[in-house]
């Protein structure tokens, strides 16, 4: 027998610290269960699986192995079984069960991972637990993001990846009419209603109300909107889990938050059956989200991005993830949402919509106007998310998010006011000051009238000169498109790309010349020396660097309008004489 009585010559922390290491290996070895290897497995087996059907009780189901579908995928193979027991007789797989964990002679042998939809049994695919281990960056092991997701075909029937139901509360009906296919693409089931949503108990939970067959959702937004994606717990080991026995957002290396969720009922469906639940608080974040799992910590809080957005005497607080693809598309449903809660998306009216985009490196401005009769709130809420997703599309770590705030102003009427006409004399001279005037037509007949001056610098050269009147959306993309489309080279050009865009509540005059010149990566190049447009014609003939080719840009004057978007485009030359 160990002989435990304390030694004096033993420094006591060396002990403690001893005996909680002790603690943890002992504790992390019971809590990582045998494998059961994927080579052993064969038809006529039979196995245990374990998933919450109500609260948070995990309960057993029967599994009976059909085979095993080899190579189905790049160096992945599929378990195929019949699961009995409990509800499934009636329901069928649910999406829900992703990663509910199968156990073969008591040894962990994968989780629940695929289906067939329609089907009238509860046959499902089971993910190999050894493939799902290779989410752990600690293993050097191929990794499957960005690869496609996993479907075998099986005589009339495709048995593909259980979708994942993401759950919405306080996002309008219409909201997942709208984004219902972007996120359908991307492998998510959009359910509205179908979660108590809300916010979660800010302290972290017990670690000990979670283990393997547990309900988790991911967190996409939580506070006064919230969207979560349901799965199951497969495996505990230590610190570290892993569930869902299939990708989520397939993004790699990530930060989702994730909390302990309770079953409130099951829905049998033709379709796809699935489970309505609720997250309860935070548990941890998941790290990994591979082609064949996704993976966290216990105990470990997420890192999310607060978001305002005020429309009248409403104020929705949240927080968001940080995702290049997701967090646009949230934040963009989100705006959305607000408007469509309590205005209305058909006939005539107008959003102001401005704010800011808060960066470790920076701030970018949001400031415009959209006014139409239809799609209006999608137009605003579009205005958000596209400079947020090229931003956060950089790649930079100064382009990490840190705050959203949002204010929209609304306007039961459209105001908009339409580039009707520019007039300029026909003929100037080198020193002249040239007087135009520009046409806008409004709602109801209004007509408005702005007058601009432009003084020809001394010296001009005599020929062609042209003015073009044109909204902030042609500016922009004329400007823009060759630096939209080239790599980013800094942070600082990404804002001086961002706070460049022009606000459409202007109309801009544009001064230029029938002359080439050449954008690169952003930067103007106008009356390049032949001998230099020379080498970048051939440049942008041989290659693929974006060189955006275009007239002369000579002067550019901004016209201010008011609360009101402006459209259109004109053009008036004038010869200069010498």
């Amino acid at each position: 027998m160990r002989d435990t009585t304390y030694n004096k010559d033993v420094p006591l922390f060396r002990l403690i610290a001893t005996a909680v290491l002790a603690s943890a290996i002992s504790w992390s070895l019971e809590a990582a269960p045998a494998i059961f290897p994927l080579k052993d497995v064969r038809a006529g087996q039979h196995g245990v699986g374990r998933t919450v059907f109500s609260g948070t009780r995990v309960e057993e189901f029967q599994v009976e192995i059909l085979g095993v579908l080899e190579n189905v995928g790049p160096r992945q193979s599929i378990i195929l079984a019949r699961l009995k027991g409990g509800p499934l007789e009636n329901t069928g797989v649910l999406q829900g069960m992703s990663g509910s964990p199968v156990y073969i002679d008591g040894k962990l042998a994968g989780a629940v991972a695929l289906g067939f939809p329609m089907s009238k049994e509860a046959i499902a695919g089971i993910r190999p637990i050894e493939e799902m281990l290779r989410v752990d960056p600690a293993m050097k092991l191929a990794r499957g993001a960005g690869s496609a997701p996993l479907r075998a075909q099986a005589a009339n029937g495709r048995l593909e990846e259980i979708a994942t139901p993401v759950s919405f509360s306080g996002f309008t009906a219409a909201t997942l009419d709208h984004f219902g296919a972007q996120l359908r693409d991307l492998g998510l089931d959009p359910r509205q209603g179908v979660s108590g949503g809300g916010k979660q108990n800010e302290k972290l939970g017990d670690r000990r109300q979670i283990e393997p067959g547990s309900m988790i959702s991911v967190e996409l937004l939580s506070g006064d909107m919230s969207a979560g994606a349901d799965g199951t717990v497969t495996l505990i080991d230590g610190d570290r889990i892993y569930a869902f026995g299939h990708r989520f957002l397939d993004g790699g290396s990530t930060e989702l938050p994730f909390a302990r969720s309770e079953v409130l009922a099951l829905l049998p469906n033709l379709q796809a059956s699935f489970k309505i639940s609720t997250p309860r608080e935070w548990m941890g974040v998941i790290t990994e989200d591979r082609n064949t799992a996704i993976s966290g910590l216990i105990g470990r809080r997420a890192v999310t991005v607060p978001v305002e957005i005020k429309l009248g005497a409403n104020t929705y607080h949240m927080q968001m993830i940080q995702d290049r693809v997701m967090t646009p598309l949230v934040a963009q449903m989100a705006v959305f949402s607000a408007i469509d809660a309590t205005e209305r998306g058909i006939g005539p009216v107008t959003y102001s919509v401005r704010g800011h985009l808060d960066f470790e490196g920076g701030s970018a401005r949001i400031d415009n106007v959209y006014a139409g009769d239809l799609n209006t709130p999608a137009m605003a809420a579009l205005g958000v998310a596209t400079p947020l997703s090229y931003a956060l599309g950089a790649g930079f770590d100064q382009m990490k998010l840190k705050n959203v705030s949002i204010e929209i102003g609304v306007a039961e009427h459209r105001n908009t006011a339409q580039i009707s006409e520019v007039a300029a004399p026909r003929q100037v001279r080198p020193g002249d000051d040239v007087e135009l005037m520009i046409s806008l037509a409004g709602e109801n007949g209004a007509s408005i009238t702005k007058t601009v001056h432009y003084r020809l610098p001394i010296g001009a050269a005599p020929g062609t000169l042209y003015f073009t009147a044109a909204d902030a959306t042609s500016m922009n993309l004329l400007e823009f498109q060759s630096q939209i489309g080239a790599p980013t080279r800094s942070p600082a050009q990404v804002f001086e790309l961002l706070n460049g865009l022009r606000a459409n509540t202007s109309a801009y005059l544009r001064v230029w010349r029938a002359e080439q010149a050449f954008t690169v990566e952003g930067r103007d190049l106008p009356n390049a020396p032949p001998s230099l447009a020379l080498i970048l014609s051939r440049v942008q003939t041989a290659t693929a660097t974006p060189l955006s080719t275009r007239g002369s840009k000579i002067a550019e004057i901004g016209i201010p309008v008011g609360e009101m978007m402006v459209t259109g485009s004109k053009t008036v030359q004038v010869e200069v004489k010498e």
